[in-house]
């Protein structure tokens, strides 16, 4: 999938998430559904390393845990 496909797929998303969640909430909503797979993502290559996971994103590492902690994300799931 080449960039403009993906742009396009992320618009059309966008698109539907105008139409169906109450306004008010499309900004939280939508940067929570990309967050967490983002971080789990991070994590998982970083083998649950959150130091790591943090470069990886550019990230600050405490930026990220309290992302990881507000998100209740299970990071030992992560670990080898």
């Amino acid at each position: 999938m080449d960039k403009i496909d993906r742009d396009n797929m992320f618009i059309d998303r966008l698109d539907k998430a105008f139409l169906t969640i109450e306004r008010g909430k499309i900004y939280r909503v939508v940067i929570e559904n990309a967050e967490r797979p983002l971080i789990e993502k991070a994590l998982e290559h970083s083998y649950g390393n959150q130091v790591l996971a943090a470069s990886i994103l550019g990230l600050n590492r405490n930026t990220l845990r309290t992302k990881i902690r507000k998100l209740r994300i299970d990071v030992l799931q992560f670990k080898e």
